[in-house]
């Protein structure tokens, strides 16, 4: 086979034919896969270019510092600095409670009275096997959660229908019973005169006997036994009469007297039936805020409303007066000794932060108590502060939780500056004042301090532009 080398043509011969190689034989076509354009990442641009502004206002800022430093011979200190002012200044001690009412009426399920077991009783039992129901309390009627009352307004009722009927019952007993009693002593006449009448029968039988027995001298023997068996007979009859007579009479005077301590027993239920139905409604002893209590209702404790029961003597409801509000704190022992009776004080509510009340200390507790919240050698004395205020704020309820700064000493048009600002210097109290040449140490007799301001008597004026900090 001859090569393709061998088909060109030679230059050192001469021309001749040329032979071309062959076309290649065509085969399967291969078409380019086409190329996405590449996306343009303007993230990366954006971090690149945030970098690059970061960097050189690096660069400025150091570079400006550096010659700043250049120019004044070191690096620049600042020093916070305040203006003296003027005004009044109070040393407070502040303390937190709660809000209580100084003049309360607590109102109280009523006693019931009244026999339990419901002897001497008509009518049929309510309860199971016959038992009666009378002493349940049920509420039928609450007055409305801090809405105002006034005295003799009725605040609560409850579910008269149990006691109404023991009334009705006791009642008719009553009647029954007296008409019982008329019949008894009627009875008791009627055998006093039906016995005395068989008393004087055989009296008189036995004085005809003894009259027969006188005349035994002119009588046989046996005539004679005959009328003294009569007049022992008859003395015999008279004597059982007499003491039957006796025995009846007590029997029924006994059983009259038993009538009537039953009757005197139904009257007394009765009247105290009618005075628990008296009890039933509930009326404000006094001018104030109704405030509804908490009972245990289905396995928590709930405020108490109508169709609840209560058991006697239970509070459920308290009327307030809104005029005699306190505050019930405590103070550690070491600040109660500033206290006296009679300072003024700042009283604040937590729930109304806007709200600012006066206030006036009107108790100080004569003994100390731990707390559980501190150490046992940590005590606390209670305080009592009464709100002072001339008119009646709807906002004011008991259990508000609120704190108060009571105002122990105070100072009036005097220069105040904040205590960061004076500093010790050998004992003695100075500030730094600015200047145009730079800062002054300048000794000050210091007045009234609280926890974060003092007044100067002398030695700075208003206007004066003091240092926070002591300068280097």
């Amino acid at each position: 086979m001859q090569s393709f080398f061998s088909s060109l043509p030679n230059p050192s011969s001469g021309p001749g034919p040329v032979r071309l190689p062959a076309p290649p034989v065509p085969g399967p076509t291969i078409v380019p896969r086409p190329v996405e354009p590449k996306k343009p990442r303007r993230l990366a641009g954006f971090l690149l270019a945030a970098v690059v502004l970061v960097a050189g206002g690096a660069g400025w800022y150091w570079k400006s510092r550096a010659q700043q430093d250049t120019n004044a011979g070191g690096p620049v200190v600042t020093v916070p600095v305040i203006a003296a002012g003027f005004g009044n200044l109070q040393s407070t001690v502040r303390i937190a409670g709660t809000v209580a009412a100084e003049r309360y009426a607590s109102i109280m399920a009523p006693r019931m009275q009244g026999n339990r077991n419901n002897f001497n009783r008509g009518g049929q039992g309510q309860g199971p096997n016959g038992n009666f129901n009378d002493f349940n309390l049920t509420i039928t009627k609450l007055v409305e959660p801090g809405s105002g009352v006034k005295p003799g307004e009725v605040v609560t009722e409850f579910d008269l229908t149990a006691q109404q009927q023991r009334l009705d019952d006791y009642k008719d007993f009553v009647v029954q019973t007296e008409a019982n009693l008329g019949r008894l002593k009627a009875n008791l006449a009627y055998f006093r005169e039906s016995m005395a009448q068989q008393v004087r029968s055989s009296k008189a039988d036995w004085d005809k006997a003894k009259l027969d027995l006188q005349t035994a001298p002119i009588r046989s023997k046996i005539d004679a036994e005959k009328y003294q068996i009569a007049v022992d007979e008859a003395k015999e009859a008279y004597d059982e009469l007499k003491k039957q007579f006796d025995l009846q009479e007590v029997s029924q005077t006994a059983q009259i007297k038993a009538t009537e301590l039953d009757l005197q027993a139904a009257r007394i239920q009765s009247d105290q039936s009618q005075a628990n139905i008296e009890k039933m409604s509930m009326k404000s002893p006094i001018n104030g805020i109704a405030v509804l209590q908490t009972l245990f209702r289905q396995g928590q404790m709930a405020q108490v409303r109508v169709g609840d029961q209560v058991n006697p003597g239970q509070t459920f409801l308290s009327i307030v007066d809104p005029s005699s509000m306190v505050v019930n704190a405590s103070v550690n022992q070491v600040d109660a000794e500033k206290l006296r009776l009679g300072q003024k004080g700042r009283i604040r509510l937590d729930a109304y932060p806007d709200l600012e009340l006066p206030g006036t200390v009107i108790g100080i507790g004569a003994m100390a108590k731990t707390s559980n919240i501190r150490a046992s050698y940590v005590s606390e004395i209670p305080v009592r502060l009464k709100i002072d205020q001339a008119k009646v704020d709807s906002r004011i309820i008991p259990d508000l939780t609120a704190s108060a700064e009571i105002i122990i000493n105070s100072e009036t048009d005097t220069v105040i500056t904040p205590r960061a600002a004076v500093f010790d210097d050998g004992g003695k109290p100075v500030v730094f004042l600015q200047s145009p040449t730079g800062w002054v140490r300048r000794p000050i007799e210091l007045g009234l301090m609280s926890n974060t301001s003092a007044s100067v008597r002398s030695g700075l004026r208003k206007g004066d532009v003091v240092a926070l900090q002591r300068p280097l």
